[in-house]
């Protein structure tokens, strides 16, 4: 059923701050096809989200004598610190029920620190939005102009969510999320199953549900900081420091750049520094940070990393170099993409990636990349392959590229 006819925010929001509430909600919920949900949340001076706000609406149609304000709530554990939200995690875990998010990285992220599990089954109009034709991350609001119409005030996005009471205005701009996510979902889905594009859209949903996006190993978050021209024995070094320094924020729940910025473990591993003298050099630092218990545990670690054997240590993530003269044809390769993206209505992101493009120019149909299976190849990749053997040609018509078959005498 369409949620056309109950797009409008309830009179007056259900504000929920006891577990027999939510107890009773979310058993309301587990009997709806699908609900809606997204969260209000702080975290600039911590490592963990501070979750302020739950907002969750029941999809599909109202139960008898059920009222608009009944199928939807705000839950809000900041009222009560004490509250529950076990019932929450059930619904989450409830096979039958899916779980509908809008751009569900940082939301997940939430429930999977709270609850050690992520929503199941999932689904992220965001990423089913790219396979409709509304371009790459699309945003909520344009989203929902698009399908529906409405126009959600934002005027309240910068508040501070942990602060209470909250305000009228406050409620409404928080339950709109999910209130009008409900039509843009169905009509979004309507339009994948009419387009026979259901399964675009698994890999994207699997993705989300990859924990270890939410829990990273502390010794890989070495590679999210940039280097330049680093050797092994300086990553090994650089894993060392940031691996403490993702325990150590965790263990304090402070962002990683109030324990240490990147480009101080970066100076750090490369001074390789042997005591505190040294140590307290470091451009920031401090002397009195270097003599402490932190200091101690930075050269702990620069020790770790600088004594491992050489064997072991990380190698520098260096892209493969590409067979010259392939960067024309990666050029070629983006103008195919672009050209059956248009035809199609399907996110560039979705059908393929820039290092997809790449290893087709270098390697044609040996490329072991995602663009040549599936769906994605019959869209877009037996056209790269074509392009990349010369069977055909791009060129413009009427302001329009388009393909030319190239025959073998040419």
């Amino acid at each position: 059923m369409s949620a056309g006819c109950r797009d409008s925010l309830p009179d007056k929001a259900q504000i929920i701050t006891t577990d027999e509430a939510l107890s009773a909600f979310c058993a309301r919920c587990a009997r709806a096809p699908y609900v809606t949900v997204d969260t209000e949340f702080m975290r600039e001076a911590t490592y963990w989200p501070i979750l302020c706000l739950v907002q969750v609406a029941a999809g599909g149609a109202p139960e008898p004598g059920e009222t608009e304000q009944q199928m939807s709530a705000a839950i809000d554990p900041i009222q009560n610190p004490s509250l529950s939200l076990q019932p929450l995690f059930d619904l989450f875990a409830n096979p039958s029920v899916i779980k509908v998010f809008h751009a569900a990285r940082q939301d997940l992220e939430i429930f999977h620190h709270l609850s050690g599990r992520l929503p199941s089954p999932l689904v992220d109009t965001q990423v089913v939005a790219m396979a409709c034709g509304f371009g790459d991350s699309v945003g909520y609001e344009n989203l929902l102009r698009s399908l529906t119409g409405a126009r959600v005030d934002k005027g309240t996005r910068f508040t501070d969510w942990s602060h209470r009471p909250l305000n009228k205005r406050q409620i409404d701009y928080a339950l709109a999320d999910v209130v009008y996510l409900r039509p843009a979902y169905e009509k979004l889905m309507a339009k994948l199953e009419e387009q026979g594009r259901e399964g675009w859209i698994e890999d994207g949903m699997q993705s989300l549900l990859d924990e270890r996006i939410y829990s990273p190993d502390p010794r890989e978050t070495y590679k999210r900081i940039k280097t330049r021209n680093a050797k092994p024995r300086t990553l090994a070094i650089l894993r060392e420091l940031a691996a403490w320094r993702e325990i150590e924020a965790r263990n304090r729940n402070q962002p990683r750049n109030r324990i240490l910025r990147d480009e101080m473990l970066l100076e750090i591993a490369h001074q390789r520094p042997e005591n505190v003298a040294d140590l307290s050099r470091t451009r920031g630092l401090g002397k009195k940070l270097a003599a402490g218990k932190g200091g101690a545990a930075i050269l702990a670690a620069v020790k770790t990393g600088n004594d491992l054997p050489i064997d072991q240590c990380p190698k520098p993530q260096e892209r493969s170099k590409l067979p010259g003269g392939t960067e024309a044809t990666v050029d070629l390769l983006k103008v195919m993409l672009k050209r059956k993206c248009e035809e199609h209505s399907v996110a560039q992101k979705l059908l393929a990636s820039i290092d997809d493009l790449e290893q087709i120019a270098a390697y044609g149909d040996k490329a072991e990349v995602s663009a040549l299976s599936g769906w994605r190849r019959e869209l877009f990749g037996e056209d790269a392959l074509r392009l990349w053997r010369g069977e055909c040609a791009l060129g413009v018509k009427s302001c329009r590229i388009v393909v030319y078959p190239v025959s073998p005498e040419t």
